[in-house]
């Protein structure tokens, strides 16, 4: 029985057509980025995971792919570590390297290993995959690619307000309605504290941060099962049912947490960004979330998560501030913010509401028709001038017979089809056809390139 070839659960194969609107998404992206003034860096696939490890958080750390040492990977590994299911002395001993999870922590470190060319506030954007070790289901993949920006360097808000910006305009352009939901991490550490409660902050935010999957009664069985008593759950309650517009909330929350020093700093972040954001011409709606925690640890301030508004997918694109990132790497006191769009949700929410523009999957404009050998040589200078225009242009490579040669062109979603015989070479008039409507246009090659160029 013959082998049958698969690919990791997880990943995916891409064709043709769909890596044409992969493309336009990271171009789209790409330009916008751009467009703000930051610029690309490169990182490996593959980090050393003393670089990864402790930066995302227990689930992170065990989400992230390990990759076995070279050559003899167990000659290190004491096999009393393997009795004692010491999984983290078992890991260390046989990898040394993993898999990128993100794009943050190696940019970390990326800044931190060349400090000495990067000039501050250092604005990066990072188009790469990535790798979970994750269950796959809908719209949450193994190996995906993410579209961050940063600006690292720099405390002022108006990088939060900048990447809002960036946020919409992508958005706007691949024509996906969205909700920016925004909170603060300060506001999180002001609800533990407000509930007297802040050793278990992490514990508080990682369940209040699931209560759009399991509800509000699953995040209180949750935090029953960490430990947490019922007048301390009973205290959460007024935060976890706010409701009204981001200014009621914003005065709710004032009320409940301004109390305490960290709580009202976040506040007082939080009314500057939404105060900003209402001078702006935004399509997205901005919305104060006072659970969202997007559970990574490095989060210090603003948090940002995008949802889109006519898809059920997850998030789309999310991130926040971070004030220590790279103290870890040895250099303290440097803050940065920054988002990372994720490419394959996007893609599958575009799928869903069908908003491929056309023009994203004509991977060529015209066709040349091969009438034979004569014919093919005289359509080859025909070709490279059409094709230094601009234009994309390709000259079918065998003399085969016209159906063959007009189905390839229809299954490629070709524009347009060039006819040229004998005729049209003696005469230098040729005959254009429109694929889509079947209307032939005779003319010169100035005339047929004005067509395509229309």
């Amino acid at each position: 029985m013959a082998q049958k070839y698969t690919i990791p659960k997880g990943t995916r194969d891409f064709s043709p057509e769909e890596m044409a609107r992969r493309n336009y998404i990271f171009q789209t992206i790409q330009s916008i980025f751009k467009k703000h003034g930051y610029l690309p860096i490169e990182t490996p696939a593959m980090e050393n995971l003393s670089t990864l490890m402790g930066k995302y958080g227990e689930e992170g750390d065990r989400l992230l792919f390990k990759i076995l040492n070279s050559g003899d990977f167990l000659k290190n590994l004491d096999t009393e570590d393997i009795e004692n299911k010491n999984l983290g002395k078992v890991t260390t001993a046989i990898a040394e390297k993993g898999l990128r999870y993100d794009l943050t922590v190696p940019f970390a470190r990326y800044v931190v290993q060349h400090l000495n060319e990067i000039t501050f506030p250092f604005k990066r954007y990072q188009i790469q995959p990535v790798w979970r070790a994750d269950r796959p289901q809908k719209g949450r993949y193994r190996e995906f690619y993410q579209c961050d920006v940063d600006v690292i360097g720099s405390h002022s808000l108006l990088n939060e307000v900048e990447l809002i910006r960036i946020i919409d305009s992508i958005f706007r352009e691949l024509n996906i309605n969205v909700v920016i939901k925004l909170n603060n991490r300060k506001i999180l550490t002001g609800i533990a504290e407000t509930i007297n409660a802040p050793e278990r902050l992490t514990d508080i935010t990682t369940a209040m941060d699931k209560i759009d999957k399991i509800g509000v009664e699953k995040v209180y069985e949750e935090l029953r099962g960490k430990g947490l008593d019922e007048d301390t759950i009973n205290m959460l309650e007024p935060v976890m049912n706010l409701s009204g517009d981001n200014t009621s909330r914003l005065n709710c929350l004032k009320e409940l947490i301004g109390a305490t020093d960290t709580g009202s700093q976040g506040l007082e972040e939080m009314q500057t960004i939404l105060g900003l954001t209402k001078q702006l011409d935004l399509k997205a709606e901005i919305k104060l979330d006072q659970v969202l925690a997007r559970g990574l640890n490095y989060y210090t301030g603003t948090i940002i998560e995008v949802i889109a508004k006519d898809v059920s997918i997850g998030s789309i694109c999310g991130g926040g501030r971070y004030d220590n990132l790279t103290g870890v790497f040895g250099l303290p006191d440097v803050s940065g913010v920054g988002i990372s769009f994720g490419a394959d949700r996007i893609y599958d929410v575009m799928n869903e509401l069908t908003v491929f523009p056309e023009e994203a999957l004509n991977s060529t404009d015209v066709m040349l028709v091969n009438f034979g050998d004569k014919e093919a040589a005289y359509s080859l200078g025909i070709l490279e001038q059409i094709q230094q225009t601009g234009i994309k242009a390709e000259l079918y490579p065998d003399a085969a017979k016209m159906k063959k040669q007009m189905k390839y062109a229809d299954q490629k979603k070709v524009g347009y089809v060039l006819l040229i015989g004998e005729e049209e070479m003696n005469t230098g008039i040729y005959t254009l056809k429109n694929m889509k409507t079947g209307e032939q246009t005779k003319g010169n090659l100035e005339e047929i390139l004005t067509i395509l160029k229309s």
